[in-house]
């Protein structure tokens, strides 16, 4: 038993050492090969695909040799994409920009090798500062590259590009070059790296690089736009809304800011900043009409009806297209003739300031009608109790039918 045990494991040894002798060769074989297509300057492809294969072998990850080899072989297709692009001949320029990324993700995988501690624990990295004086020469063509992506669309590609453009500044091997304080295109990579982030709905993509790309000040309101819309897709309600106020203080005319600040308000039933919203962006622009529609709307539901009446025959001068005003005028007359008849006992004189009323609520109400024929679920139950009121029966018989129809 003892016997056949030994055999076993000298028939165990002798295959592995058989299997290494393999690798060994195949290793040598395949670096004189890689070496044959770098000195001829073809097959570049399949030489880094040779020392990559070795590579993702854990027994030859710290191999400074099939690293450089690897690094020789992208550079050199970079440098045979870069003179023809140069000379204005066919080549694919995607290609040519994810060549400009694989340099980037060698040399950064392989300064991790090259500083790792020797035997005695010192970090003594030799290739570093050489490596990190040539990425650098050619690091705006990975900014170059997030805006080719961006220009056909690719959302994902272009972000991985800024977002590895802005990393560069984290990295040790461009530590000399103080990118944070020195490159003033980081803030612009950061917008469009936000940007990208946006565009393909990756939240944590999105934030990432936010607070850089907040001092890029010619994209700063759409910026915010991407983080308001970002934390509303996280169900971040508070961030939410501090982003709306924070872009709306600073931008009140920016389309986006106000109609969302309006709609949170107003779902929340809070008129007074549905109307201080709207004060605050008529001061902006007094001649905008769409502000003082919700400045209307606000004070309506706020029950000052005399000045929705003055403000709404105001806008109705200005424009008689605008339906919310004929519809927040009709309401005011119509509240006012609703509240005379909740008196307990109402007078001859009530009655007839009632009637009158209606009457106003009916022709403001009914040119809404005619101007938002669809807005029935608006105008159908004012003219139900304004024709009702005013013993209008073919009106109300009509509108009855409609209302029972839904």
């Amino acid at each position: 038993m003892l016997r056949k045990t030994i055999t076993i494991l000298i028939f165990c040894l002798l295959s592995l050492s058989i299997s290494a002798q393999k690798k060994h060769s195949t290793l040598k074989k395949d670096i004189a090969q890689a070496k044959a297509y770098l000195k001829a300057g073809n097959n570049l492809e399949k030489a880094e695909q040779l020392m990559l294969k070795h590579l993702q072998d854990s027994a030859n990850r710290k191999n400074e040799r099939l690293w450089l080899m690897m690094f020789d072989a992208v550079r050199k297709q970079y440098e045979q994409g870069n003179m023809k692009l140069y000379l204005k001949q066919k080549y694919d320029t995607a290609a040519f920009f994810n060549l400009t990324k694989r340099m980037f993700t060698v040399l950064q995988a392989f300064d991790s090798i090259d500083a790792a501690p020797n035997p005695q624990g010192d970090v003594k990295p030799q290739y570093r500062k050489k490596h990190g004086e040539f990425l650098n020469k050619h690091r705006s063509n990975l900014f170059n590259g997030g805006v080719y992506f961006v220009g056909k669309q690719k959302f994902a590609e272009a972000y991985d590009f800024f977002d590895r453009y802005i990393d560069c500044a984290s990295q040790p091997l461009f530590e000399p070059f103080d990118y944070r304080q020195t490159d003033e295109r980081m803030p612009e990579a950061s917008y469009w790296a936000t940007y990208c982030g946006y565009k393909t709905q990756n939240a944590e993509a999105t934030l990432r690089h936010v607070d850089l790309a907040l001092q890029d000040t010619a994209h700063y309101p759409m910026t915010l736009q991407y983080l308001a819309d970002t934390y509303k897709l996280e169900n971040d309600t508070a961030k939410y809304v501090e982003t709306l106020a924070e872009g709306f203080q600073k931008y009140p005319l920016f389309s986006y800011f106000f109609p969302r600040l309006v709609e949170y308000h107003t779902s929340r039933a809070d008129w007074n900043e549905v109307l201080n919203t709207a004060d605050f962006a008529i001061a902006a622009d007094t001649t905008n009409n769409a502000f003082r529609l919700v400045r209307t709307t606000a004070l309506l539901n706020l029950r000052q009806y005399d000045t929705v009446i003055r403000e709404c025959e105001h806008l109705i001068a200005t424009d008689s297209t605008l339906a919310d005003a004929w519809y927040n005028l009709g309401m005011a007359y119509f509240s006012q003739a609703v509240n005379i008849g909740k008196s307990p006992k109402v007078t001859a004189k009530q009655k007839q300031q009632m009637t009158k009323k209606y009457q106003s609520a009916r022709h403001y109400m009914e040119h809404f009608r005619s101007l938002a024929p669809d807005q029935r679920n608006r105008w159908a139950l004012p003219l139900y109790t304004i024709y009702l009121n005013l013993n209008m029966g073919d009106k109300f018989d009509e509108i009855d039918r409609l209302i029972r129809s839904n």
